[in-house]
């Protein structure tokens, strides 16, 4: 055992164990399980980025839109002004609600319980729409979370076979042997859970965001239809 701690020590000057040095070593297999994994790190920090930058700014449209609505603005006169605002779930809510209910007053529909239920349907289509939208991409991440880890064990498992066979073709067992084919196996592991865990936490994050958005957005379609009931009544 002392020996081969000697060796290992002495060893540690000649091999490198950088990442790019464990890469360039491996077999391709390896190679491809690693490219694989930086591919799926590169597209779910995209996704991140991307979601919490759009969440962000679609809050801050959607504040200015709602201040404005609860300035004392008509909603007819809001209705006329909505192609002056960012596009946003609040402003595309109010847009379709009231279109549905200026298609009643046009075709002289009587006003009743029924055009309420027509525009709480058109509500929870237009909720339903944009959860779609903000969700759009959010599947990758949550796959990468779940699989990334699986395939980091595949390397792994794979690099410690072809370490095995290092050794058995080398016949020899000693640290300095074994070492550099051990932690290209791990290297890979810890690469598949590099990928994994920002993905799982990022996705939970997001999720939970848009969850909350979502429901502002839903309250806020309630209360305008609440508001056209009473005009109604």
């Amino acid at each position: 055992m002392e020996n081969e701690v000697i060796n290992l020590a002495s060893m540690k000057g000649s091999v490198d164990f950088s990442m790019f040095s464990m890469f360039f070593k491996s077999d391709w297999i390896v190679k491809f399980v690693i490219l694989l994994l930086l591919i799926f790190s590169i597209q779910s920090w995209k996704i991140i980025v991307q979601k919490l930058f759009t969440i962000s700014k679609m809050k801050r449209i959607s504040k200015k839109f709602e201040n404005h609505f609860w300035s004392g603005v008509t909603l007819d006169e809001l209705h006329e002004q909505i192609d002056e605002f960012e596009e946003e779930s609040f402003s595309l809510i109010f847009k379709n609600i009231m279109d549905e209910y200026d298609k009643s007053l046009k075709s002289k529909t009587k006003m009743d319980s029924f055009l309420i239920q027509r525009l709480e349907t058109v509500l929870e289509l237009s909720v339903s729409n944009e959860d779609s939208k903000l969700n759009r991409g959010l599947s990758f991440l949550a796959s990468s979370g779940s699989v990334a880890p699986f395939i980091g064990l595949f390397g792994t498992v794979w690099g410690i076979m072809h370490s095995f066979q290092a050794i058995a073709i080398a016949q020899n067992t000693n640290l300095a042997v074994v070492a550099p084919g051990i932690a290209e196996a791990l290297f890979v592991t810890a690469l598949g859970l590099f990928v994994a865990i920002p993905s799982t936490a990022f996705y939970n994050l997001i999720t939970a965001r848009i969850d909350n958005y979502l429901s502002e957005v839903e309250n806020f379609g309630k209360d305008l239809v609440n508001i056209i009931s009473r005009q109604m009544s």
